[in-house]
Protein backbone atom coordinates (compact mmCIF):
# COMPACT_ATOMS: atom_id res chain seq x y z
CA UNK A 1 0.00 0.00 0.00
CA UNK A 2 1.40 3.55 -0.66
CA UNK A 3 1.70 5.87 1.87
CA UNK A 4 -0.69 8.43 0.52
CA UNK A 5 -3.18 5.87 0.78
CA UNK A 6 -2.94 4.83 4.49
CA UNK A 7 -4.48 8.46 5.55
CA UNK A 8 -7.95 9.56 5.41
CA UNK A 9 -8.98 12.82 6.53
CA UNK A 10 -11.98 14.89 5.71
CA UNK A 11 -11.15 17.79 3.01
CA UNK A 12 -13.89 20.13 4.33
CA UNK A 13 -12.13 19.97 7.60
CA UNK A 14 -8.60 20.35 6.04
CA UNK A 15 -6.71 23.22 8.17
CA UNK A 16 -9.78 24.03 9.75
CA UNK A 17 -10.02 26.01 13.47
CA UNK A 18 -12.29 25.24 15.76
CA UNK A 19 -13.81 22.26 13.86
CA UNK A 20 -15.07 19.82 16.87
CA UNK A 21 -17.50 21.11 19.64
CA UNK A 22 -15.41 18.62 21.86
CA UNK A 23 -13.97 15.62 22.28
CA UNK A 24 -17.32 13.66 22.52
CA UNK A 25 -18.07 14.94 19.12
CA UNK A 26 -14.53 14.39 17.29
CA UNK A 27 -14.81 10.74 18.44
CA UNK A 28 -18.37 10.34 16.85
CA UNK A 29 -16.79 11.99 14.05
CA UNK A 30 -13.99 9.79 13.59
CA UNK A 31 -16.16 6.79 14.12
CA UNK A 32 -18.21 7.58 11.53
CA UNK A 33 -14.77 8.50 9.45
CA UNK A 34 -13.73 4.81 10.27
CA UNK A 35 -17.12 3.13 9.50
CA UNK A 36 -17.26 4.39 6.25
CA UNK A 37 -13.61 3.05 5.28
CA UNK A 38 -12.74 -0.19 7.11
CA UNK A 39 -14.16 -3.87 6.78
CA UNK A 40 -14.29 -5.36 10.64
CA UNK A 41 -12.84 -8.52 9.02
CA UNK A 42 -10.63 -9.49 12.41
CA UNK A 43 -10.96 -8.95 15.98
CA UNK A 44 -10.52 -5.55 16.84
CA UNK A 45 -9.89 -3.33 19.94
CA UNK A 46 -9.98 0.36 20.83
CA UNK A 47 -6.97 1.61 22.82
CA UNK A 48 -7.10 5.33 23.94
CA UNK A 49 -4.41 7.17 25.67
CA UNK A 50 -5.16 9.41 28.66
CA UNK A 51 -6.35 11.98 29.59
CA UNK A 52 -7.85 13.38 26.33
CA UNK A 53 -7.83 10.45 24.41
CA UNK A 54 -10.29 8.46 26.62
CA UNK A 55 -13.96 10.40 25.64
CA UNK A 56 -12.63 10.23 21.64
CA UNK A 57 -12.06 6.49 22.04
CA UNK A 58 -15.21 5.76 24.58
CA UNK A 59 -16.98 7.03 21.45
CA UNK A 60 -15.24 5.34 19.06
CA UNK A 61 -15.92 1.94 21.13
CA UNK A 62 -19.52 2.63 21.44
CA UNK A 63 -20.45 3.44 18.15
CA UNK A 64 -18.18 0.56 16.17
CA UNK A 65 -19.28 -1.61 19.19
CA UNK A 66 -15.67 -2.55 20.07
CA UNK A 67 -13.85 -3.88 22.88
CA UNK A 68 -12.02 -0.48 25.09
CA UNK A 69 -8.96 -0.51 27.22
CA UNK A 70 -6.99 2.41 28.51
CA UNK A 71 -2.88 2.63 27.63
CA UNK A 72 -0.94 4.72 29.93
CA UNK A 73 1.63 6.37 27.97
CA UNK A 74 3.10 9.96 29.08
CA UNK A 75 5.24 12.40 27.18
CA UNK A 76 8.30 13.31 29.35
CA UNK A 77 7.91 17.00 30.12
CA UNK A 78 10.37 19.96 29.94
CA UNK A 79 11.25 21.11 33.32
CA UNK A 80 9.58 24.77 32.85
CA UNK A 81 6.91 23.92 30.56
CA UNK A 82 4.63 21.02 30.81
CA UNK A 83 2.69 21.41 27.55
CA UNK A 84 6.11 20.23 25.68
CA UNK A 85 8.33 17.17 26.25
CA UNK A 86 11.77 15.12 24.83
CA UNK A 87 10.51 11.84 24.53
CA UNK A 88 7.59 9.76 25.93
CA UNK A 89 7.42 6.86 28.28
CA UNK A 90 5.29 3.84 28.33
CA UNK A 91 3.75 1.38 30.71
CA UNK A 92 6.48 -1.17 30.25
CA UNK A 93 8.96 2.01 31.02
CA UNK A 94 10.40 1.56 27.65
CA UNK A 95 11.70 5.55 26.49
CA UNK A 96 12.25 6.83 23.97
CA UNK A 97 13.87 10.43 23.28
CA UNK A 98 13.75 13.34 20.86
CA UNK A 99 17.26 13.45 20.50
CA UNK A 100 17.38 16.37 18.04
CA UNK A 101 15.65 18.41 20.58
CA UNK A 102 17.45 17.49 23.28
CA UNK A 103 20.67 18.86 21.61
CA UNK A 104 19.08 22.27 21.49
CA UNK A 105 18.10 22.29 25.03
CA UNK A 106 21.28 21.44 26.54
CA UNK A 107 19.35 19.47 29.47
CA UNK A 108 22.08 18.30 32.00
CA UNK A 109 21.70 14.49 32.34
CA UNK A 110 20.61 15.30 36.09
CA UNK A 111 17.89 17.38 34.27
CA UNK A 112 16.64 14.24 32.23
CA UNK A 113 16.62 11.57 34.55
CA UNK A 114 15.11 13.48 37.29
CA UNK A 115 12.19 14.59 34.07
CA UNK A 116 11.92 10.71 33.35
CA UNK A 117 11.88 9.53 37.23
CA UNK A 118 8.84 12.05 37.33
CA UNK A 119 7.17 10.55 34.38
CA UNK A 120 7.47 6.94 35.28
CA UNK A 121 5.77 7.84 38.94
CA UNK A 122 2.48 9.26 36.90
CA UNK A 123 2.57 6.79 34.98
CA UNK A 124 2.37 4.02 38.06
CA UNK A 125 0.20 6.59 39.37
CA UNK A 126 -2.19 6.44 36.53
CA UNK A 127 -2.54 2.94 35.36
CA UNK A 128 -3.87 2.07 39.24
CA UNK A 129 -5.87 4.87 38.72
CA UNK A 130 -7.10 4.27 35.53
CA UNK A 131 -6.71 0.02 35.32
CA UNK A 132 -7.47 -0.53 38.92
CA UNK A 133 -6.19 -4.18 39.08
CA UNK A 134 -7.27 -5.35 35.66
CA UNK A 135 -4.60 -7.27 33.78
CA UNK A 136 -3.78 -5.23 30.01
CA UNK A 137 -5.37 -6.90 27.21
CA UNK A 138 -3.49 -9.78 24.87
CA UNK A 139 -3.17 -7.51 21.89
CA UNK A 140 -1.48 -10.41 19.78
CA UNK A 141 -2.77 -10.97 16.42
CA UNK A 142 -5.52 -8.29 17.10
CA UNK A 143 -6.20 -4.88 14.74
CA UNK A 144 -5.40 -1.90 17.58
CA UNK A 145 -6.98 1.23 17.30
CA UNK A 146 -4.86 3.76 19.03
CA UNK A 147 -6.85 6.96 19.92
CA UNK A 148 -5.89 9.97 21.57
CA UNK A 149 -7.73 13.64 21.34
CA UNK A 150 -4.97 14.99 18.98
CA UNK A 151 -1.13 14.79 18.16
CA UNK A 152 1.61 17.38 18.21
CA UNK A 153 5.11 16.01 17.82
CA UNK A 154 4.05 12.31 18.09
CA UNK A 155 6.15 11.14 20.44
CA UNK A 156 3.67 9.90 23.11
CA UNK A 157 2.11 8.05 19.95
CA UNK A 158 5.43 6.89 18.22
CA UNK A 159 5.75 4.68 22.09
CA UNK A 160 2.04 4.11 21.99
CA UNK A 161 2.43 2.38 18.29
CA UNK A 162 6.07 1.02 19.53
CA UNK A 163 4.74 -0.62 22.78
CA UNK A 164 1.60 -1.88 20.83
CA UNK A 165 4.21 -3.94 18.11
CA UNK A 166 5.91 -5.10 21.42
CA UNK A 167 2.76 -6.87 21.92
CA UNK A 168 2.44 -8.28 19.04
CA UNK A 169 -0.48 -6.41 17.48
CA UNK A 170 -1.73 -7.66 13.89
CA UNK A 171 -2.21 -4.28 12.51
CA UNK A 172 -2.45 -0.73 14.03
CA UNK A 173 -4.38 1.49 13.29
CA UNK A 174 -4.32 5.60 14.29
CA UNK A 175 -7.44 7.39 15.31
CA UNK A 176 -6.74 11.37 16.32
CA UNK A 177 -8.93 14.13 15.21
CA UNK A 178 -6.12 16.46 14.37
CA UNK A 179 -2.92 16.69 14.04
CA UNK A 180 -0.41 18.70 11.38
CA UNK A 181 0.62 16.85 8.64
CA UNK A 182 4.30 16.53 9.13
CA UNK A 183 3.39 14.57 12.23
CA UNK A 184 1.20 12.31 10.03
CA UNK A 185 4.05 11.45 7.87
CA UNK A 186 6.70 10.98 10.01
CA UNK A 187 4.12 7.96 11.55
CA UNK A 188 2.66 7.02 8.25
CA UNK A 189 5.74 3.46 8.10
CA UNK A 190 5.10 2.95 10.87
CA UNK A 191 1.13 2.24 11.11
CA UNK A 192 -1.21 0.22 8.62
CA UNK A 193 -3.72 3.45 8.43
CA UNK A 194 -4.47 6.67 9.60
CA UNK A 195 -8.05 8.31 10.21
CA UNK A 196 -7.48 12.36 10.88
CA UNK A 197 -10.25 14.54 10.38
CA UNK A 198 -8.79 17.81 10.88
CA UNK A 199 -4.84 17.25 9.24
CA UNK A 200 -3.58 21.21 9.05
CA UNK A 201 -0.36 21.94 7.36
CA UNK A 202 0.31 25.27 8.95
CA UNK A 203 2.17 26.21 12.06
CA UNK A 204 2.19 27.06 14.76
CA UNK A 205 -0.10 24.13 15.57
CA UNK A 206 -1.99 23.23 18.89
CA UNK A 207 -3.98 20.47 19.50
CA UNK A 208 -6.36 22.76 21.91
CA UNK A 209 -7.64 24.92 18.52
CA UNK A 210 -9.66 22.49 16.81
CA UNK A 211 -11.69 22.24 19.94
CA UNK A 212 -14.50 25.17 20.31
CA UNK A 213 -14.95 23.45 24.25
CA UNK A 214 -10.85 22.78 25.34
CA UNK A 215 -10.25 22.13 28.90
CA UNK A 216 -7.27 19.96 30.38
CA UNK A 217 -9.12 16.54 31.98
CA UNK A 218 -8.87 15.29 35.70
CA UNK A 219 -8.10 12.25 36.94
CA UNK A 220 -11.47 12.46 38.46
CA UNK A 221 -13.11 13.09 35.30
CA UNK A 222 -11.52 10.32 33.20
CA UNK A 223 -12.13 8.34 35.70
CA UNK A 224 -16.00 8.88 35.29
CA UNK A 225 -16.10 8.66 31.58
CA UNK A 226 -14.35 5.17 32.36
CA UNK A 227 -17.05 4.34 34.82
CA UNK A 228 -19.72 5.52 32.55
CA UNK A 229 -18.73 3.09 29.74
CA UNK A 230 -18.62 0.41 32.20
CA UNK A 231 -14.88 -0.07 32.39
CA UNK A 232 -14.11 0.87 35.73
CA UNK A 233 -16.73 -0.55 38.72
Amino acid sequence: MKSENKITDIERLRNSLYCFKDRSEAGKILADLIRKKRQFESPEIALAIPAGGVPVGVEISRELKLPFDVLVVRKIQLPHNTEAGFGAIGPDEEIILNQDLLKKLKLSPSEIEAQIEKTKKIISQRVSLFRGDKPFPDLKDLTVILVDDGLASGYTMRESIKYVKRKKAKEVILAVPTAPLDTILSLIDDVDQIYCPNIREYYPFAVADAYKNWQDLTDDDVIALLKSHNYLP
